[in-house]
């Protein structure tokens, strides 16, 4: 498509969904590099602590659709400069916490307020963001959140040479403050009322850049009775179970199966979010000459979702076996390479199929994925403490989780909008 002449304002929705992703995972996983003196100071033993990773998982799964719905509703621009205030003021007030249940409070509201990120970014991309351009757009996302996850261990570290674990949490929370400023003095959920713009660059959005907010009424019934819709949240639960291990039990896995001490914990354990960011970039690079290939983006999607799934789960197998802590940290590095292989695709297909209800549908992924990631914390909790800390038993259920999720996407359409009915899928998107 001939885009000369076209001003870039768009590109700038990315880089503010880049840096909205860096935030987030900074102010969700500097928890679990922090856990073991938090269990010291609060004296939590191991299913406490898994009862503190699990409440931010599971408000943030049930908060997900509601998110997501606002955005469909009232525009990403009122609903994200809210939420990232919101969840900015419970990173801080993490470190204000005295016992088990004001922990369990201030990680849940916290996990409330995060749960809107990500769908209202997916919604954000449907209004600003052409076709041809999203997953590129995913892939840059999620790498900008993998590797924000992987500096986050070093951040932490750093910063708690110089103040308490109580104090590092209110830095962190400036961080959202600052975006949510400069976010909201920019962003309109209207393209057409963005300083600037012209109009060859409307001409390329989708629907010429007329806004999709507004008065919307989801259609419930049709969503929760589509089974394509349930062939695509399911297998973002398997990956999220899994996935969710790096950013909760990994720093203390670390410490207790493999002995090493906070500076060499935050050295390996950010291979895995450093090594899934590739995963992500490299997924959005060469979707567009696989497609090519294949004739079809729904192939494209399907291809990336097998190799992604089946190949996290084998990868964490070989990560148990292996006795040196720098090849098992390698191994699963590459498990969540490839489980990021799945996730622009995933992304992608929210918007295509949910159309005018990106936001709604991109909520039903995310929170059905992330209860996922809420069971995940809490069973390996209670595992660790029934099984006297059998750390591979853990590790082998994730990698058997990983692998459900490849079922179902050979079933799924991931292209054709849900209003429309599937197309046939051969022809998708040729």
């Amino acid at each position: 498509m001939q885009t000369t002449g076209a001003t870039r304002k768009r590109h700038w929705v990315i880089v503010f969904a880049m840096t909205l992703a860096v935030v987030t995972y900074i102010d969700r996983i500097a928890i679990a590099q922090a856990s073991p003196l938090i269990s010291r100071d609060l004296g939590f033993n191991k299913a406490q602590m898994g009862m503190v990773f699990a409440a931010f998982g599971w408000a943030y799964c049930l908060f997900e659709v509601p998110s997501g719905y606002l955005g469909d509703r009232i525009g990403c621009r009122k609903v994200m400069t809210r939420i990232v205030l919101w969840w900015s003021f419970f990173t801080a007030a993490t470190g204000w916490t005295w016992n088990l249940a004001s922990m369990l409070v201030t990680r849940a509201l916290f996990g409330i307020g995060e749960a809107g990120g990500f769908p209202n970014i997916a919604k954000s991309f449907s209004i600003w963001v052409p076709a041809s351009e999203r997953m590129r757009a995913q892939g840059w996302l999620w790498v900008s959140a993998r590797w924000g996850g992987a500096a986050t261990p070093y951040l932490v570290v750093y910063v708690l040479r110089f103040v308490d674990w109580r104090q590092a949490f209110a830095i962190f929370a400036a961080l959202g403050v600052v975006w949510a400023a400069c976010f909201y003095a920019w962003f309109r959920d209207d393209p057409r009322t963005t300083r600037g713009i012209n109009d060859e660059e409307l001409a390329l959005l989708p629907n010429g850049g007329e806004p999709a907010a507004g008065q919307v009424k989801v259609p419930w019934r049709k969503l929760l009775r589509s089974r394509r819709v349930w062939l695509l949240l399911i297998p973002y639960f398997t990956s999220s179970y899994g996935w969710w291990f790096y950013i909760t039990w990994l720093p203390t896995y670390l410490k207790e199966s493999r002995h090493l001490a906070m500076d060499q914990s935050a050295l390996l354990g950010s291979l895995p979010l450093l090594m899934g960011g590739m995963g992500s970039l490299f997924c959005g690079f060469v979707s567009g000459p696989l497609t090519k290939v294949t004739g079809s983006v729904g192939a494209t999607r399907r291809m990336m979702a097998y190799v992604g799934y089946t190949g996290a789960a084998i990868m964490l197998v070989v990560s148990a076996k292996l006795s040196d802590p720098l090849h098992a940290m390698l191994a699963m590095g590459l498990a969540s390479f490839a489980n990021d292989l799945v996730m622009p695709g995933a992304w992608g297909a929210c918007i295509d199929m949910g159309g005018r209800y990106a936001g709604t549908l991109s909520g039903a992924m995310a929170g059905f994925g992330n209860a996922g990631g809420a069971v995940s914390p809490l069973i390996v909790g209670f595992l660790l403490q029934w099984t006297s800390n059998d750390w591979n038993l853990c590790i082998y259920i994730s990698a058997a989780v990983y692998f459900a999720g490849t079922i179902c996407w050979a079933f799924l359409d991931p292209v054709s909008p849900l209003g429309v009915g599937a197309a046939r899928i051969e022809e998708e998107h040729r």
